[in-house]
């Protein structure tokens, strides 16, 4: 045990110690992340604003542009200091930093799911819609989300308090996540992979198949429909959601339930880009292209006018 060193700080390796290289990675971080939280603002602005985006969906869609702005601030300004300043971050903030990224990145899984509830409750049961998500529904659902969240960040973070770590304190990656600390660890950290997989296969599981459940039944009853005009509007406002499932699922997926003979630093940090900074990025462009009331109400508060009412 002599040998065992207290570590009180560890080192983000982040990408690159060019100096051209880290001049252009800092430059179009900063802009993903200032697009980022404009284009969330934005959408929680103009779904607050706007009295015909008050159903369930744009509910939980502002509610999903928020936790994209936490999502991304865990790891995002972090990042943005390691390319100029101090490459390093205590072993607080790393605990801290790992919590907020697990309870966000969970958080979100369920938000997603509730986003395909509200989508089934709407296609399948429409004359019932608003009796279903009535306001106290909508709210325990995001509130359900969050406290599963919470609880998932509790039960995975507080395990790492108990680890040692034997000087080594070098995380080659650009933020502090469980997998990449897990690695550092001197002691035994069989019981914290355990709990890893049993949290995060029943968070994915579970989401998924609420997710599957849903989309079966609303695949079933849009090929019902004899209209193909009222198949293209259906689908129309399922296609948004779809996208962000299928971008966000698989990269967290493969970034912390991929076996551990698949090792690569590079595929880990595309991975993370992947589900914590690209995909907070995208979800407010996909909807705001991919829904037509929301596109319109954007266009309504960037003061937008086309130009035929400029001719008139």
């Amino acid at each position: 045990m002599e040998n065992v060193t207290t570590v009180t700080y560890f080192i983000l390796l982040g990408f690159s110690d060019n100096l051209s290289v880290q001049i252009f990675l800092f430059l179009m971080f900063l802009f993903i992340y200032a697009i980022t939280l404009l284009g969330n603002l934005v959408i929680i602005a103009v779904i607050r604003k706007n009295s015909n985006l008050q159903s369930p969906m744009y509910f939980f869609i502002s509610h999903l542009s928020f936790l994209d702005i936490c999502f991304s601030s865990a790891t995002m300004p972090k990042l943005l200091v390691i390319f100029f300043s101090s490459h390093t971050i205590s072993y607080n903030s790393c605990i801290a930093q790992i919590f907020f990224i697990i309870m966000t990145g969970c958080t979100e899984l369920y938000i997603l799911a509730v986003m395909a509830l509200d989508r089934y409750a709407a296609i399948c049961k429409p004359l019932h819609y608003v009796q279903i998500m009535n306001r106290v529904c909508c709210r325990s659902l995001i509130g359900g989300a969050w406290t599963i969240g919470f609880i998932q960040g509790c039960v995975n973070t507080l395990p790492l308090l108990k680890l040692m770590f034997c000087g080594q304190n070098m995380i080659r990656h650009f933020s502090c996540e469980q997998p990449s600390l897990l690695a550092l660890s001197c002691t035994d950290i069989y019981t914290n992979r355990i709990i890893l997989s049993i949290t995060g296969n029943a968070a994915g599981i579970s989401s998924f198949l609420l997710i599957s459940v849903s989309y079966f039944h609303i695949f079933s009853t849009v090929r019902k429909m004899h209209s193909a005009e009222a198949k293209r509007r259906t689908f129309s406002t399922c296609t948004p959601h779809l996208i962000v499932l299928i971008l966000y699922y698989s990269s967290c997926w493969l970034r912390y339930m991929k076996p551990d003979v698949i090792s690569s630093i590079v595929l880990d940090e595309i991975l993370s880009i992947q589900y914590s900074i690209c995909t907070p990025l995208l979800n407010p462009i996909i909807y705001s292209l991919k829904t037509r009331d929301v596109k319109e109400a954007v266009k309504e508060l960037m003061g937008y006018k086309p130009l035929l009412s400029h001719a008139m």
